[in-house]
């Protein structure tokens, strides 16, 4: 009784955000400002928690909503939304659809490269609903399509909208983000070999889509984890899925160019680019925001300190919290990445031939399409913060590891996949469990690198059947009112990876790792 009490009382504001969210069908951000209500009155009136300290906690949740992670959010989206505008991103579809007739190339192309590409540069949902669209426009059937994005979608999360989530992560838990990167993206790379295989067999009928198709299937998905692995571990987490996504489209593309003549044709697409040619200068201008981001944050990185380390001093430390003195958040206001792609974006736009009056337009429609998104996010990151300074995050990890003790493990990657499949977001998810993860990983005495990189492990699974990413899939007209028919066929493979994610983290916590 003594762990029961606190355990329930702490877990309230998630429940809330369960019932609110799933039961009672809430917009997420009167959902998310509901969990923000019953974690304050629960603070002071349990955790007794002075007003002072719950609204300073409040504040500097905010303030890191605010800054990096709602200036990302609005710069990821924004670079994409300049090559809509522009039409440029018509000149991409082009590109990516003249390899190959073949429906299952294309799935690995379209929904597993570019997909991942779209979801490293801007996330929320961009990825799963563009290369949907595209592959119904080029003849395969709807419900498979949208079933290949949301597959394709689940892995690459983690390191989402230049790698927010992790970057979070580490924030809230005082972990370092390239040693952090590193263990995530080590844990996620057999997920990311098998999940090519798995998008070929979707659309292949089964086991003989594979005809064919197993050299370049392994190519895809070896080149995006071996490529995510080694970024992880030279430039930390925000570049790990945009570099991975390109090396993985490279390869690919060439590998079907290198068997495609011997690839057995199953379902073939009508696929009127195939074998279009773009001339370099359009590619260049449409790809031109894509390859500055890319460019720009590689040598701000840590792979070229003479760029990086004065760019990084221009920070701010500052005490927010009132309860702990040494509890300090840094600002750092050049070499950010919401900064840099915000540059990047504008620079891209004016080479697309946008005005300063068109980058406005954009600019303003982007911060009013992600309005409810930001909105959310202060919230949860509010809510978080009151959650783990009040002791709240304490009392639930305690009672978990009291219950389950050296089991917990097994448990660690099912919270991050509930918090994603709740709130629709891998950041949200690593807000409310990441220090849940770390406690418990003290507690049993396991590394707290392993336990908080399975939470975003978890995430993974959790974001393939996420109501919120169905929705944004089934926005087609051909797709309209399929959710739960397109829940019911991706939950199996959801499900299938959070069993393996659970053996996988208790295997490594037995082993050490």
């Amino acid at each position: 009784m003594d762990l029961l009490l606190p355990f329930v009382l702490g877990l309230l504001p998630i429940v809330w955000l369960v019932v609110a969210l799933v039961g009672l069908k809430m917009q997420a951000p009167v959902a998310a400002a509901g969990a923000l209500a019953v974690a304050a009155v629960l603070a002071l009136a349990w955790w007794h928690m002075t007003p002072v300290n719950l609204l300073t906690a409040a504040l500097e949740g905010v303030l890191m909503a605010l800054w990096p992670i709602v200036i990302v959010i609005i710069a990821a989206v924004f670079t994409y939304n300049v090559t809509v505008h522009t039409g440029a991103i018509e000149t991409i579809k082009v590109m990516l659809t003249s390899v190959s007739s073949h429906q299952r190339v294309l799935a690995l192309l379209i929904g597993w490269c570019f997909g991942g590409f779209l979801e490293g540069m801007a996330g929320f949902g961009t990825a799963v609903a563009i290369p949907t669209a595209m592959m119904i426009a080029l003849g395969f059937d709807p419900l498979k399509a949208v079933l290949v994005c949301l597959l394709a979608n689940g892995v690459p999360t983690m390191f989402g909208s230049i790698g927010i989530p992790t970057t979070t992560l580490a924030s809230i838990t005082d972990l370092d983000a390239t040693q952090l990167a590193l263990t995530q993206a080590l844990q996620v790379a057999p997920f990311v070999v098998a999940t090519p295989f798995l998008i070929v067999m979707l659309v292949g009928n089964g086991p003989k889509g594979m005809r064919g198709m197993v050299p370049l299937t392994l190519l895809s998905g070896v080149s995006m984890a071996a490529a995510e692995i080694a970024t992880a571990a030279v430039a930390g987490a925000d570049l790990p899925m945009v570099v991975a996504s390109v090396v993985s489209l490279v390869v690919t593309f060439a590998a079907a160019k290198a068997f495609g003549h011997k690839i057995d044709l199953l379902h073939p697409a009508h696929n009127p680019n195939h074998g279009a040619k773009v001339e370099t200068a359009r590619a260049l201008r449409a790809w031109s925001p894509f390859i500055l981001v890319f460019v720009v944050l590689v040598i701000t990185s840590k792979m070229v300190p003479a760029i990086n380390t004065p760019l990084s001093a221009i920070k701010s430390t500052v005490n927010i919290y009132q309860g702990d003195p040494e509890a300090t958040l840094t600002f750092t206001w050049i070499n950010t990445p919401g900064v840099l792609i915000l540059l990047c974006g504008i620079a891209g736009a004016l080479i697309q031939g946008c005005t300063a009056a068109e980058i406005g337009q954009v600019l303003g429609e982007t911060v009013k399409q992600m309005s409810k998104t930001i909105a959310t996010m202060l919230a949860i990151l509010a809510c978080a913060k009151i959650m783990g300074y009040s002791g709240m995050i304490a009392s639930i990890a305690a009672f978990f590891v009291g219950t389950l003790g050296d089991f917990y493990p097994l448990v660690a990657p099912l919270l991050g996949a509930l918090g994603t499949f709740v709130t629709g977001s891998g950041t949200s998810s690593e807000v409310l469990f990441g220090n849940v993860q770390v406690s418990a990983a003290q507690s049993i005495g396991a590394d707290p690198y392993w336990l908080a990189a399975s939470n975003s492990l978890g995430v993974s699974a959790g974001k393939m059947i996420s109501p919120q990413n169905i929705a944004i899939g089934c926005s087609s007209k051909e797709l309209a009112g399929r959710d739960a028919e397109v829940l019911s066929r991706v939950a199996p493979y959801a499900a299938a990876f959070a069993a393996l994610m659970a053996v996988l983290v208790y295997a490594g916590t037995l082993l050490g790792l």
